[in-house]
């Protein structure tokens, strides 16, 4: 649950709490260091100030580096790697806690720079490929910058505990996944096998996102860039199958919906978001291929729209009841989860 000024407001207006309680625990959850991000300027500076700094050393790598050499952009990163990790100490100390986790995602960016640079250097670097295409194409040899990044960043994950040290984490897994099957494939480029393994590595990591959620229900959201990943990982290669039969299709519909439901039930969004996207784009396929000369289609659909409203409101009448129920028959560890977001 998000706390607003307004709520504590609306709190006082009621006589729930006084108007010094508000003020003192407004000062008391602001003084607290591993408060979460918050759409205001103060944090958006930091995350703009963060991507500029992780882009700068990742996307918009250009090709000027090269002439450092293997050795000089190893000495580079490394530099560059202890200046992150002495200001993500400093911060941590002085109680910046959303500083303190970008500096830390930024020493985990430089890794694959660090791991490139040094495979130049002992000449085990095996084309004529450069460190910029990392992050454009898929090779089988970018494993090892991969493997390394994660390390790290299991790493730096484990000592610091910020939620942001997930976000590189996240993205190496789906690279790898996929790089993973060009090494499979030999380098060639087998679309349906990659749609597959895309799907398969987006479940894994959804799964894993699941675990991560169950073990830190009490803590901060870790969860957050593994759910992301995953989704996205599983509904793209999901959505780019190929099918002639209506089954199939009808099946895709399902998924989705089920999306949704797993999204309102864990309250998170990417699910509910991809989901609504997927069953549109099936509805889409009803209304211009199936029933393209159906006048009575649009009738049904808005009487479909109407009867999900109702459902809705007697989900909002009933809603106690039926969650009591529900959570009843869940693992505690869950039923602690989804108290928690709600």
């Amino acid at each position: 649950m998000n706390l607003t000024k307004q709520d504590l407001k609306n709190a006082v207006n009621e006589n729930i709490i006084s108007f010094e309680q508000s003020e003192k625990l407004i000062e008391f959850l602001n003084k607290q260091p591993h408060s979460g991000p918050k759409f205001d300027f103060t944090h958006v500076l930091y995350y703009v100030g963060g991507m500029i700094a992780i882009g700068a050393m990742t996307l918009f790598m250009n090709l000027g580096w090269q002439s450092f050499g293997g050795i000089g952009i190893t000495v580079i990163a490394l530099l560059y790697t202890a200046i992150g990790i002495k200001l993500t100490h400093q911060f941590k100390a002085k109680g910046y806690a959303i500083p303190a986790g970008i500096c830390a995602t930024f020493v985990i960016a430089l890794t694959p720079l660090t791991i490139y640079g040094l495979q130049q250097s002992l000449g085990f670097w095996p084309d004529d490929s450069v460190y910029r295409d990392y992050h454009r194409y898929v090779q089988w040899h970018w494993l090892y910058m991969e493997l390394g990044t994660l390390v790290v960043g299991i790493i730096l994950a484990w000592k610091y505990k910020y939620p942001f040290l997930m976000m590189p984490i996240a993205v190496t897994l789906w690279y790898l996944s996929m790089d993973i099957t060009a090494m499979l494939t030999g380098g060639d480029f087998n679309w349906e096998l990659r749609k597959l393994v895309s799907m398969i590595s987006g479940l894994v990591m959804i799964g894993l996102a699941f675990w991560v959620d169950i073990r830190a229900r009490n803590k901060a959201d870790y969860a957050f860039w593994i759910y992301l990943f995953g989704v996205i990982a599983f509904w793209s290669g999901m959505s780019l199958q190929y099918s002639d039969s209506e089954l199939s299709k009808f099946l895709y519909l399902c998924i989705n919906l089920l999306m949704i439901v797993i999204g309102v039930t864990l309250v998170r969004r990417v699910f509910v978001i991809f989901g609504a996207i997927g069953s549109s784009g099936y509805l889409a396929h009803l209304a211009f291929s199936i029933f393209e000369d159906s006048w009575l289609f649009p009738i049904i659909l808005t009487a479909l729209g109407l009867l999900v409203i109702y459902l809705g409101i007697l989900w909002q009448k009933h809603e106690p009841i039926l969650t009591k129920k529900v959570r009843s028959k869940l693992p505690t560890a869950l039923v602690e989860l989804l108290a928690s977001k709600t």
